[in-house]
């Protein structure tokens, strides 16, 4: 199965677009990762004012979320290699993870699953990327680098958050939108991250992000409506 664009924006367009509705992506990031936040706390911490019963890792990790959009953002026009990767889980997990900006050295359990991802090999993973990046629809691309970040774990800690943030490099280029995972819509991606993790399903989950988790919209459409 192919997944062709599901809006089509200029990459200045599609920037606007991120940039407008950036609480909600980090909000939506954050629970993701399972934090204990709301919509309310997530904005309050963004603009630097007092968000209640919030932890400080809580905070931590929106702070780092908000520095690695700023960061991605303003070097959208790099080319995406396993260096950038590094970059961007450098603001991802500063403060949080063993080491940030290194690709993990030791191994790693994955809850609720019997998967072992390897140790990560710079060289083999620059390879494999490169191949990734030679699918031709840019959404489809986006898809694969993203889920194969997530399943190769090549970070002790923020896979998901880094690879969705890399995987919207690839869309913004492109102008292809933002892929976000609803909150509501959680359990039921976890429950195909973990299956793909396991049995390699990745048709299943490539489908669910494609129908569920990419917000945008058609500029040139709009305007000639509102005409």
């Amino acid at each position: 199965m192919t997944y062709p664009k599901k809006y089509t924006m200029s990459k200045s367009e599609n920037i606007f677009w991120a940039k407008r509705n950036i609480v909600d992506y980090i909000y939506k990031s954050a629970k993701l990762e399972g934090l204990n936040v709301t919509y309310p706390d997530t904005y309050a911490i963004l603009e630097k004012t007092k968000a209640k019963n919030v932890d400080v890792e809580a905070v931590e990790i929106i702070l780092n979320l908000k520095h690695a959009w700023r960061v991605l953002l303003d070097s959208i026009d790099d080319e995406l290699n396993i260096d950038f990767f590094k970059k961007i889980h450098k603001e991802v997990a500063r403060g949080e993870a063993i080491v940030w900006g290194s690709l993990r050295t030791g191994e790693v359990t994955i809850g609720g699953t019997e998967y072992r991802p390897s140790i990560p090999d710079e060289q083999i993973a620059q390879e494999k990327l490169l191949e990734l990046l030679k699918i031709k629809e840019p959404t489809e691309r986006a898809m694969s680098v993203m889920l194969w970040a997530m399943k190769g774990q090549l970070f002790w800690d923020g896979n998901k958050r880094t690879a969705t943030l890399i995987a919207n490099k690839i869309m913004i280029e492109n102008g292809c939108g933002i892929i976000s995972i609803p909150t509501d819509e959680l359990d039921e991606f976890h429950k195909l991250l973990s299956d793909y993790y396991t049995n390699d399903t990745i048709e299943s989950v490539k489908k669910f992000i494609y129908d569920k988790c990419i917000n945008g919209t058609d500029f040139v459409k709009n305007r000639i409506e509102l005409a």
